[in-house]
C-alpha cells in the first residue's frame, strides 16, 4: 500500500505558506464578524458619524472583505460607538432591591396559583362564584406598590 500525501507515515508538507504563522490582518474572517462590523457602522450611522450613502459603501466593503485587515481599515477612522442602550432593571441590587424582588415573586405566584384554582372552581361549578382570589392579589399588591413607588428597592434614575 503506497503512502498518500498528507497522511501519516508520508512526507510532510512543505508548502511555505502552510508552515509559517499567518499574521493576524492576512487572517480569513467569517460572516459573522462581517455582521458584527456591519452592526457597528449601523450605531456609527445611527450616531450621525456616517452619512446614508457612505453607509452603503463601508457595509459593501465589509461584505466584500476577505481578511481581518480589510475589516479593519473600514472602520479605522471612526470614534468608539455609543453604548448599546440596555434594559434599565426594575430593582436595585441593594438588600431592598433583591427583598422587593423576592417579595414580588412570592406575590406573583400567590395572585397565579389562587387564579387558577378559582377559575377551576368556576368552570366546574357552571356558574360565576365570588372572585375571592382579589384578596389575595389587592392588598399585598397595592403594599409592594407603595413601597416601590416611596423608592424602597427601586434603582437610581439614569444619569444623562
Amino acid at each position: 500500500m503506497s503512502a498518500m500525501p498528507g497522511r501519516s507515515g508520508a512526507s510532510p508538507c512543505h508548502h511555505r505558506r502552510v508552515i509559517e504563522p499567518v499574521p493576524p490582518e492576512d487572517m480569513r474572517v467569517s460572516d459573522t464578524d462581517r455582521r458584527h462590523v456591519e452592526e457597528r457602522l449601523r450605531r456609527a450611522h445611527d450616531a450621525g458619524q456616517l452619512d446614508l450613502s457612505e453607509f452603503d459603501d463601508r457595509v459593501r466593503s465589509v461584505w466584500a472583505a476577505r481578511t481581518r485587515g480589510e475589516l479593519e481599515r473600514v472602520t479605522a477612522d471612526l470614534s468608539a460607538p455609543p453604548p448599546e442602550p440596555g434594559r434599565r432593571p426594575m430593582f436595585s441590587a441593594t438588600g431592598g432591591g433583591v427583598t422587593m424582588r423576592v417579595l414580588t415573586i412570592v406575590w406573583a405566584s400567590l395572585v397565579a396559583v389562587n387564579l387558577m384554582i378559582w377559575g377551576i372552581v368556576a368552570l366546574t361549578t357552571g356558574h360565576p362564584i365570588y372572585p375571592w382570589w382579589v384578596w389575595v392579589a389587592g392588598p399585598p399588591g397595592a403594599a409592594l406598590a407603595v413601597l416601590y413607588l416611596a423608592g424602597i428597592g427601586r434603582p437610581p434614575p439614569p444619569t444623562p
